[in-house]
């Protein structure tokens, strides 16, 4: 398969017969959007790297608080309930940051949102605790555990961003 201009227009023309028979052809992709996506590739690599490293930070930080606060076999998960609380009120005061009061560098999101949040909160942990306390016999323990975790996180990335623009109207009302 060739990508390549065709009079109409269309990439992806078959430059031969094709062992498994045609590949799909999407009329949507011009030759434009095949360029830019080759030319992009060399610059998610930067990303990524950001990514991989907040999200390494992210997660010995959550393991460090693991430490810290450890949790006994059938015990409710309080350290896993704060650590994605806390994750959830931070994301909230960042995105209005990054969003509505300075111009970010463009690695800034990728490292500190995707990369460092998404290691420190943790979903897997949070199921696995969920799993524990069922194995433990304590079902209503992990139903008012995974129903806290829910709301917890969504008043703290709602009251991270409202506290933010709250905040930021005071200063400029200043």
């Amino acid at each position: 398969m060739r990508f390549d201009e065709s009079p109409q227009g269309a990439v992806g023309e078959p430059d031969g017969p094709e062992p498994n028979g045609p590949e799909p052809v999407d009329p949507d992709v011009t030759p434009a959007d095949v360029r830019r996506w080759r030319e992009s590739r060399r610059s998610r690599h930067g990303v990524l790297t950001v990514i991989a490293a907040g999200g390494s930070l992210g997660a010995l930080a959550r393991f460090g608080a693991s430490l810290l606060w450890p949790t006994p076999a059938g015990a409710f998960p309080w350290t896993t309930l704060t650590v994605n609380a806390v994750g959830c009120l931070v994301i909230g005061v960042f995105l209005v940051a990054v969003t509505e009061v300075f111009t970010a560098h463009p690695l800034l999101r990728p490292f500190f949102g995707t990369g460092f949040l998404g290691g420190f909160t943790t979903f897997s942990t949070y199921c696995v605790d969920i799993e524990r306390l069922v194995d433990a016999g304590r079902t209503a323990t992990a139903l008012v555990y995974l129903a806290a975790t829910a709301v917890a996180a969504m008043a703290a990335v709602s009251a991270g961003a409202f506290g933010t623009r709250r905040l930021l109207s005071h200063r400029s009302a200043s």
